[in-house]
């Protein structure tokens, strides 16, 4: 479906952003107003690995597995006009509150694009602590995938896609 959006104004837009938004989380695909690819990230990889999300407020992870290993999951969208390919901050990663990173990249469309698991020791051995945010940056490039115990997840979560229509 395409809509030309030249004919509405600013105003409208954000209108429409924000309605879109909401629509979004009443359908349980986001648990927030915010930026989506969190949320969505989260969704995707809880139906993809069967895992339970945890209160927005646990420190440290995001998700658990039956086996009660715990997962922090990021997620980023690479565009025309961004290619940066970092994920947000993480804190305290010296502490290991969590088991894996699961990372997602998405396509301009929010389309799966990649997706893995990294372990805990690998993402401590590839990021970078950056004093202004008081975290550790984390890039996730192709080389990524080719890391030590690292599980490429991205057809797994393509389904989970497929499944949220």
């Amino acid at each position: 479906m395409t809509i030309d959006l030249r004919q509405h104004s600013t105003k409208q837009l954000f209108e429409l952003y924000v309605a879109a938004l909401k629509e979004l989380k009443e359908r349980g695909v986001t648990r927030s107003t915010n930026n989506p690819i969190a949320d969505y990230a989260e969704l995707l990889f809880m139906g993809a690995l069967d895992l339970t999300l945890k209160a927005k407020s646990t420190k440290g992870h995001d998700a658990t597995d039956t086996d009660g290993r715990k997962y922090e999951i990021k997620g980023r969208r690479v565009t025309a006009h961004n290619t940066s390919r970092q994920l947000s901050s993480l804190r305290d990663l010296d502490s290991k509150h969590f088991d894996f990173l699961g990372g997602v990249l998405f396509n301009e469309d929010f389309s799966v694009y990649k997706a893995c698991l990294i372990p805990h020791d690998q993402v401590l051995q590839n990021a970078t602590y950056n004093a202004h945010t008081n975290g550790s940056i984390f890039h996730l490039r192709d080389s990524v995938w080719l890391l030590p115990g690292v599980v490429d997840v991205t057809a797994k979560l393509q389904q989970a896609e497929k499944a949220h229509g």
